[in-house]
């Protein structure tokens, strides 16, 4: 596929007998197809075809000169240099396509070589299996007590960072995707998806006061089946002692009465007795209905954390080379105006017939024709034989193609009987040969040269060389990485008009493209899709005209590096962000988390941008998908923040202007599944006057002036006070959540407004951009 490049010998052995040995070095340039499923412990076979590029089998027989055993070890002895390649051995066969004399003989050399894999092992393997027991045992991480969504996205950025500096270790080919990368796919998918279900499990411990009973079913499948099968199972809590309603206390310390105080007992001291005891009673009783508010509260909350622990205890753990075929067509030209001297052999050999040719080949340096206003008519066709790549940058396309040149000499004519030989191969500087370019062509071509051409009797001249074409093509990269390019060769005389040479195709377009795929050895990310020629011929100065044949190549890209290396991480990520709105902001650093999320997709993004073309014509569709992904993240950190802000600074906001109340709490809140939450019914407080202090004169009960200070009675009053001040402070507590509370369900409200928008925007985009590049394709 390129020139040789090692040191020039310029000497031969001639041999008494006529014998020539020719030992040169040779820097090889091939193509090969290789197989990298199982990379890096793949072993290729490559093939070295040896042939002559234009003589037939008739004219040249090849042979192998010592057995493959001996080139075999004789390489491996000599061998100072394999790399990360194992030579293992080397066979031959001999590739002879029939018995025509037309066919070339060929011998191919299959060299089989073994990859080393101990650096990839080491390198890419070993660490991501590390990186993956990482993310395993995270799973023990508890998500009610330590942010393991945060972790896990620090274990997934240092991954992706991982993957890509590793990303020039792993071959790259658009024909099949390697086994190691689908591992690591699939370990970044794993990643991806255990950190969703973190997301999902912190929101579902964090939110669970807020969520309604857990339904019968999931109760029942959830807590009681699967909790059962991971060693979890849900226990019913039994009624406790404490949990005896407090009226059946109220009423027992209502109704009950100490069993000394009889009707029999003297009357003064009955009465002040019974006094003692009533004011006693009104005392707890105060000391009750405080007692009683305060558990309320407490039934309350735990009723919550119940169903928070079973909300909680939900929880899932989860070719050989093909053979190069030649077809020449020629076709016989119509007899010039003036008919060519045959030639005369003195003898029908080789040297009688070049002695004959001298005289031609003297006038190599003018067109062979008998009248100069006959044109001569030059036969053009190509087999592409290999895409060597697309610079997109550069908007150049590296191809490797085989040419034909077809032309008729009238200078040459001679009896194949009386020369013996109906053809003839010369050097290519003994024969006139056509200035025909290609007009895209903008690098010198580097293909091994080929010195004859084949000369027939009838005078038509087969041209037969490899070109490595580096041409300029106008590539439309919009649809990357499905796109199609149509590039064109043209071919014409670069000094010549119509009027001297004309070009004309000499093969119908199925043949020359289904020829094409037959004999191509390599497409690398590109696959050949279709090959047609059209000839035009164009006016110039002073009336002449030139004619110029145009082939038109098609080509496809294979899409199946970028989709892997590209979209699927893109997707993973945007995925990720989106499923991080279910963290709680008010318990969990959501805004980190987003920010440790884009600063790895710009990581992504900077090292990956060698993968996506440059052009300054339009901007790829890919680039497009990139940026929005990026744009979207961008814009839902700032969301974070904002409600962050609100959530957390509420408790110093003012109340929430009405419009606010109205669009937000009353129009918004039921579309987004959050209604206002009904105001509960305050409990009425009795003051007892016996916590505020000493009573007057006028405040005491009457026929107490004369009764005693009961030690008991004195202990319940600074026990009332007590829980009397505990009364206020929760209920003041109470109060001053209500402004918080509006603001906190505006925050909820704003941040699922936001990702329904951002759900609905993601999933509109996809499918435009989906379809856009299905259609491209």
């Amino acid at each position: 596929m390129d020139e040789n490049k090692a040191p020039f010998v310029p000497y031969v052995y001639l041999n008494s007998n006529g014998e020539i040995n020719d030992g040169q070095p040779a820097k090889v340039v091939s193509s090969c197809k290789l197989d990298i499923y199982t990379f890096p412990f793949d072993i290729q076979n490559c093939t070295l075809t040896f042939n002559s590029y234009l003589h037939r089998i008739k004219d040249i027989k090849m042979v192998l000169g010592r057995s493959v055993e001996v080139i075999t070890q004789k390489s491996k002895a000599v061998m100072t240099t394999m790399g990360e390649w194992e030579l293992l051995d080397i066979t031959y066969h001999d590739l002879v396509p029939n018995t025509d004399e037309e066919s070339i003989d060929k011998l191919a050399f299959h060299i089989r070589l073994k990859r080393r894999a101990t650096l990839y092992v080491v390198n890419l393997i070993l660490p991501s299996c590390f990186l993956i027991t990482v993310d395993l045992f995270s799973f023990l991480l508890p998500p009610q007590s330590v942010d393991r969504s945060s972790f896990k996205m620090t274990l997934i950025l240092g991954y992706t960072v991982f993957l890509l500096i590793m990303n020039d270790l792993l071959p790259i080919t658009g024909n099949a995707i390697p086994l190691i990368n689908v591992f690591f796919a699939l370990c970044l998918a794993l990643m991806v998806a255990s950190l969703v279900e973190t997301i999902l499990i912190t929101d579902l411990l964090h939110s669970s006061s807020r969520l309604s009973p857990v339904p019968h079913w999931v109760h029942i499948l959830v807590l009681q089946f699967f909790g059962t099968i991971v060693c979890l199972p849900w226990k019913d809590k039994d009624a406790k002692k404490s949990d005896i309603p407090l009226t059946s206390v109220a009423g027992q310390m209502h109704g009950d009465r100490p069993s000394h105080v009889s009707k029999t007992q003297d009357g003064a001291a009955a009465v002040k007795e019974e006094l003692s005891e009533d004011t006693a009673l009104q005392e707890l009783r105060s000391l009750g209905r405080d007692l009683q508010a305060l558990r309320l509260h407490v039934d309350q909350q735990l009723g919550e954390s119940t169903s928070s622990q079973q909300w909680v205890q939900c929880r899932l753990q989860k070719s050989n080379k093909c053979s190069r075929v030649l077809f020449i067509f020629i076709t016989l030209f119509a007899c010039a105006p003036g008919e060519p001297v045959m030639l005369n052999c003195s003898s029908p050999t080789t040297l009688a017939l070049l002695e004959a040719l001298t005289p031609v080949f003297d006038l190599s340096s003018i067109r062979p024709v008998s009248n100069l206003s006959t044109p001569t008519m030059v036969q053009v066709e190509f087999v592409m034989f290999g895409i060597l790549g697309v610079d997109e940058k550069s908007q150049i396309l590296t191809t490797f193609i085989w040419q034909y040149l077809v032309w008729k000499n009238e200078f040459v004519s001679w009896d194949p009987e009386q020369c013996g030989a109906r053809r003839i191969t010369v050097p290519r500087k003994y024969v006139w040969e056509p200035d025909v370019v290609i007009n895209e062509f903008m690098e010198k071509n580097n293909a091994p040269p080929v010195p004859y051409v084949y000369l027939h009797s009838n005078g038509i001249v087969v041209d037969d060389k490899p070109v490595k074409v580096v041409s300029s093509c106008k590539l439309d990269i919009y649809m990357f990485p499905f796109d199609t390019q149509n590039c064109t060769f043209s071919f014409n005389s670069y000094k010549l008009r119509t009027t001297d040479l004309q070009v004309e195709s000499a093969w119908e377009d199925d043949f020359r493209f289904n020829l094409s795929k037959k004999v191509m050895t390599t497409m690398g990310e590109w696959q050949l899709i279709g090959l047609s020629a059209k000839k035009f011929e164009f006016a110039i100065l002073e009336g002449d005209s030139y004619q110029e044949l145009r082939f038109y190549v098609t080509v496809r890209r294979s899409p199946t590096m970028y989709v892997v290396n590209l979209l699927l991480p893109s997707c993973f990520l945007i995925i990720v962000d989106l499923f991080s709105f279910l963290l709680p902001p008010q318990s969990v650093d959501r805004s980190l988390f987003k920010m440790t999320l884009i600063l790895g997709y710009t990581w992504f993004l900077l090292i990956m941008n060698n993968l996506l073309p440059v052009t300054g014509n339009t901007i790829p569709l890919m680039n497009v998908f990139l940026s929005m992904c990026l744009v979207l993240m961008v814009g839902s950190l700032l969301e974070t923040i904002v409600v962050t802000n609100l959530l957390c600074g509420s408790a110093h906001q003012s109340p929430v202007p009405w419009i606010l109340r109205v669009i937000i709490l009353q129009f918004l809140g039921p579309l987004m599944l959050l209604p206002p939450k009904p105001k509960k019914k305050e409990d009425t407080v009795i003051s007892n006057p016996a916590t505020q202090g000493p009573l007057s004169k006028d405040q005491r009960p009457p026929h107490t002036s004369a009764l005693p200070r009961s030690k008991t009675l004195e202990a319940l009053r600074d026990l009332g006070r007590d829980l009397h001040l505990i009364r206020q402070q929760v209920d003041q507590q109470r109060s001053s959540k209500e402004t918080s509370e509006e603001w906190f369900q505006m925050g909820y409200i704003t941040d699922r407004l936001v990702f329904v928008t951002y759900t609905l925007f993601i999933s509109i985009s996809f499918i435009t951009i989906v379809i856009m590049w299905a259609r491209g394709a």
